[in-house]
């Protein structure tokens, strides 16, 4: 894709440093689960699963951003979001030591994903969409083409006026419907 611009990266740390926190709260889940503070050991085993695999997740996503894939935008949107929601839980549980940081970093991770420079590079707006052909002359073809009008056949197929054909140097064919035509059609037996 190129060089991606040095708000997607920030966005790419941002993400980066989320899923790392998102392993250290599994590692805490999981020590816990083992020292058997866990409610239940079934769900600390479970959540310590679902942590980490959520943690692999995360660092999956910063790599597309880092790389500037498109797939990557909605994915880092949503961790953005869900960071603000638990940020947001966090200061209303008066847990600030926690909840300030998290909130902080879910600021800069939708500040760095929505600034217009990583907009245009995970939407791909000003980049060329098509691929030229092998040649590299099929575009220069097609503007000529288009410039000078459809070729014989194109002008077949459409139903193309008579100047058209004028100008290619032939005359139009048209048959209109005459006497002899619709006497023939009307004696019977005749062919």
């Amino acid at each position: 894709m190129g060089h991606s611009p040095g708000t997607l990266r920030a966005a790419a740390v941002v993400q980066a440093v989320e899923s790392a926190v998102v392993l250290a709260a599994a590692v805490l889940a999981g020590v816990d689960t083992a020292a058997g503070r866990s409610y239940q050991t079934g769900s600390g085993i479970a959540l310590t699963v679902i942590a980490v695999a959520s943690a692999a997740a995360l660092a999956v996503v910063a790599r597309g951003l880092a790389r500037a894939r498109r797939w990557s935008r909605t994915p880092a949107l949503l961790t953005q979001l869900f960071f603000g929601i638990v940020g947001i839980y966090l200061l209303q549980g008066h847990r600030l030591d926690w909840g300030v940081p998290v909130v902080v970093l879910a600021a800069a991770g939708f500040a760095a994903l929505l600034a217009p420079p990583s907009l245009r590079a995970l939407t791909g707006t000003g980049r060329e969409r098509t691929p030229p052909d092998q040649t590299g002359r099929g575009r220069a073809r097609q503007e000529q083409e288009r410039r000078e009008g459809a070729g014989p056949e194109k002008t077949r197929r459409e139903g193309a006026g008579p100047e058209k054909t004028r100008r290619e140097g032939t005359r139009p064919q048209t048959r209109r419907p005459g006497r002899a035509s619709r006497r023939r059609s009307t004696r019977p037996g005749a062919e």
